[in-house]
């Protein structure tokens, strides 16, 4: 994390979509975590780990990002790559199946066994998993494109759960 960042206070928001209400931890212009699926503001706060002030001023960054995702749930297509994203407290092993994860375009899967072989870790398909299920960043670190073994669905830690994750991939199939 850039010195810059280390000194800035953390901020959250929340907003409605699609998908539910939304809630996002940001420092600076850098997201530290994200929620969404929930059925009330309270809940989509309680669900962020992160200590942060709650803002109902949003900058013109935090603005974008929530545009951004509410067109998302309604289907528009992003693939999010240039929203920085807070690995700072991420062992080296996390951060790379992150990137990686990041980069599995919409409409594509990805085994959790072949994750894993992109991070020059065959035979770690277990730790891909752990990695994806403890994902701060959904939407933004599609994990929901990530399957198990013969394209089982595997699990999904948003709320909803695995029909959650039924949702994500049919919408991305259909465009």
């Amino acid at each position: 994390m850039p010195a810059k960042l280390a000194t800035t206070t953390c901020q959250r928001f929340l907003f409605l979509t699609a998908f539910g209400w939304m809630a996002a931890t940001t420092r600076g212009d850098c997201l530290v975590e994200l929620s969404f699926g929930h059925a009330s503001p309270d809940s989509a706060i309680a669900s962020l780990r992160m200590p942060g002030e709650i803002t109902a001023k949003l900058t013109p960054w935090q603005r974008r990002l929530c545009d951004r995702l509410t067109a998302f749930a309604k289907g528009d297509d992003d693939d999010f790559l240039d929203v920085e994203i807070d690995t700072s407290a991420m062992t080296p092993f996390r951060r790379r199946v992150t990137e990686h994860c990041r980069k599995i375009h919409r409409g594509q899967t990805l085994s959790y066994a072949e994750l894993a072989e992109k991070v020059s870790a065959p035979g770690a398909a277990r730790a891909v998993g752990t990695v994806m299920r403890k994902n701060p960043f959904p939407l933004i670190v599609p994990c929901h494109r990530v399957l198990g073994a013969a394209g089982k669905l595997g699990g999904y830690s948003a709320p909803g759960g695995l029909e959650t994750k039924r949702r994500l991939l049919a919408m991305e199939q259909a465009k």
